[in-house]
């Protein structure tokens, strides 16, 4: 039933107005009951980031924006999730329409622009009702501030404390100057600015940092080089991308906005590669882009990603998709003889 209700939403609803319905449906104690969500699969326990990862499949930033279901979504076979984008003052975001979706390639765009409630009423939102599971908080500048390293460092205050980890947004196609986060001597500032405060506040708690997919092998050298040397916790590869969209399909192809799902799975798995490859396999990655089923969550393991994130798949198979995954990955490992899925991060560089 949900599965139509989902089907519904995705092709006859306007997709921001489905969104707030998927919320709402998320939030249905009755959802919560299937007695398959929660279904421990041994092979895909791992430690990550010193924190116990029951699978490996997590709900990206930029569905539960507003820290609104992240305790719910634990219950739908979600290994963690994680909250965002936060900015330091609430934001409308850009103007609408802002999410298209690409039907014909199970695909979407969006140039949302980090609409949320902002992180003050976002923190207290958290407080009143704490993170059960593992629940990562993604931050970001303000639209006018995109250069700005203190928006980060507002949110990072706010939310050291209480995140399992924080997430640094460097990479939405949809907030001006965003990207140029990514130049050697801004990103060198961002993370000492970002390792001064978490001193300063005696905080452990890891930094992640979310890179873009449309960047060149020189600036992949150069941010595994500034990476390794800071000794950064751990990375999500990739954001939404602004290229690939030639070979669509969908006439939505034409509009703005970063791009989502499938057509950008071999550019983000390359990507995890490439990554993985030239750290030596001594940062964590989790793996985003086009992941919806077990084949696909497997490739993207072996090409590199200890934890793996989805948003559009959630969007287009309804809310048991994680469960999917688990089931799928756990059978494909002991298929291939695979005693652990810690044991298959990174195969495909070998």
């Amino acid at each position: 039933m949900y599965k139509k209700l989902f089907e519904f939403y995705v092709t006859k609803t306007e997709p921001e107005k489905a969104h707030k319905l998927a919320l709402q449906l998320i939030k249905n104690p009755f959802l919560l009951r299937n007695p398959f969500s929660n279904k421990d699969y041994k092979n895909l326990n791992q430690k990550i980031l010193n924190m116990d990862f029951k699978n490996p499949v997590g709900l990206a930033a930029g569905f539960d924006k507003n820290a609104e279901v992240y305790n719910e979504i634990g219950k739908l076979g979600f290994g963690f999730s994680e909250i965002g984008t936060v900015t330091p003052e609430s934001q409308y975001g850009n103007n609408k329409p802002r999410v298209f979706r690409l039907l014909e390639d199970k695909a979407l765009i969006n140039r949302l622009g980090f609409p949320n409630d902002g992180m003050i009423e976002i923190k207290s939102r958290m407080n009143k009702n704490s993170p059960k599971g593992i629940c990562g908080v993604n931050i970001g500048p303000n639209k006018d501030n995109a250069k700005d390293v203190n928006d980060y460092v507002l949110c990072f205050d706010q939310f050291c404390k209480i995140a399992s980890y924080i997430t640094i947004n460097i990479s939405s196609p949809n907030t001006p100057g965003l990207r140029q986060q990514h130049k050697d001597e801004n990103i060198t500032k961002l993370i000492d600015e970002l390792h001064i405060r978490r001193s300063e506040r005696s905080s452990n708690v890891p930094i992640l940092f979310k890179v873009s997919p449309d960047i060149n092998d020189e600036e992949i050298d150069s941010l595994c080089r500034i990476f390794l040397d800071k000794r950064v916790d751990g990375l999500i590869l990739t954001n939404t991308s602004i290229s690939k969209k030639e070979s669509l399909t969908s006439a939505n192809r034409i509009e703005e906005g970063g791009l989502s799902g499938p057509p950008i799975e071999n550019l983000s798995n390359l990507l995890i590669k490439k990554f993985y490859t030239r750290l030596n396999a001594k940062i964590p990655i989790i793996g985003a882009g086009g992941v919806g089923d077990g084949k696909s969550a497997f490739d993207k393991i072996k090409s590199g990603a200890s934890l793996i994130q989805l948003y559009t798949s959630l969007v287009y198979e309804g809310p048991f998709v994680a469960n999917k995954i688990n089931r799928e990955l756990s059978s494909i490992l002991k298929l291939n003889g695979i005693e652990n899925i810690s044991d298959a991060i990174g195969i495909d560089c070998n």
